[in-house]
């Protein structure tokens, strides 16, 4: 892989996304080897959103490759306002050798890697979720062995996580189906580059209305929250229309036997799922959100590997300073 970035499943060909779903198990596997992989190397992490498991794990992540992170709050930074997303990329390239960015527009995220001479990740859009999704592809592959050919059902709203599930099954050689109410559905670019990315992988990618329908037969049961964050003003309005797509016994039970529900977190249970399908022997939700750490652990080697320059000793030192 020669890329700078990590921003979006799309940016890679499928070759690319295979390599970083085996480092992930390899680093999963073996962490040891990787201890000192980006050792004295530090990672900024920019929240604009809060969260639990993109924190805790690129935090821990960095850490056990060898390097250190620094966190950056909303009241810190302030993107667009207190400072200019220029600003705090020239800032950051010369004090850091990662930027992971957790943020609303993906248009900012976009930004951001433009100018900063540094790699930056991707943490979560109002797009796009791809982290999320090595990790979910990543659990998939460990509970069946195999991506391509399983039919993955995810069930919900049309967000974030649903386009990066559609890239990553793209990419992989799997059949996504995205089950929303009416007007909800993800966005037709999104499914326009997964249906034309899956002719060379043999994967489809079917938007439908239809919960049954997606779910008949699937391997994978997929749902998430019914308001994301920044949607909490719809919460009540959406419950309503969201109803019938609850993951129930009742739906679950349409999949094929073996298949398994993953949820992205966090849960609201009695909501999107019932508790006896996400606290069942069949959910890995919590498998799938420590593969989080394992996924972006892969990804953070990948972007911030590199040679450290050998420190001229103190003669050396004066000379270059002439003193």
């Amino acid at each position: 892989m020669n890329a700078k970035d990590f921003l979006t499943i799309k940016d890679f060909s499928p070759a690319e996304i295979q390599y970083l779903l085996t480092l992930g198990r390899q680093v999963k596997t073996h962490p040891t080897t990787y201890s000192e992989t980006l050792k004295r190397k530090t990672l900024a992490m920019i929240f604009e959103k809060p969260s639990l498991r993109t924190r805790v794990s690129f935090d821990v992540g960095i850490q056990q490759l060898g390097g250190f992170s620094i966190y950056l709050s909303p009241a810190e930074i302030n993107l667009g306002k207190r400072e200019s997303v220029y600003d705090v990329a020239k800032n950051l390239e010369r004090m850091v050798q990662g930027i992971m960015i957790r943020t609303f527009a993906h248009e900012i995220v976009e930004q951001m890697a433009e100018y900063a001479d540094i790699p930056v990740i991707n943490g979560l859009t109002d797009y796009s979720h791809p982290c999320q999704a090595l990790a979910d592809y990543m659990t998939m592959w460990e509970a069946f062995g195999k991506l391509q050919g399983l039919k993955i059902a995810y069930v919900g709203d049309g967000n974030n996580v649903a386009h990066s599930l559609m890239f990553t099954g793209a990419q992989a050689g799997a059949h996504v189906w995205v089950a929303t109410p009416p007007g909800y559905e993800p966005k037709a670019d999104a499914a326009r580059w997964a249906s034309e990315r899956g002719r060379e992988t043999g994967a489809t990618c079917t938007v439908t209305n239809d919960p049954q329908e997606a779910v008949s037969g699937a391997d994978v049961v997929y749902t998430d929250v019914w308001a994301s964050m920044g949607q909490e003003a719809e919460t009540a309005k959406r419950k309503q229309i969201f109803a019938p797509f609850q993951v129930n016994q009742e739906l679950f039970q349409r999949a094929r036997n073996g298949a398994i529900f993953l949820h992205c977190l966090p849960a609201h249970r009695g909501e999107e799922v019932t508790a006896d399908v996400i606290d069942s022997p069949r959910s890995l939700v919590f498998q799938q959100a420590e593969n989080r750490l394992h996924a972006q652990k892969a990804i953070m080697i990948e972007l911030m590997k590199g040679e450290f320059v050998k420190l001229p000793d103190l003669a050396e030192l004066r000379e270059l300073a002439h003193v």
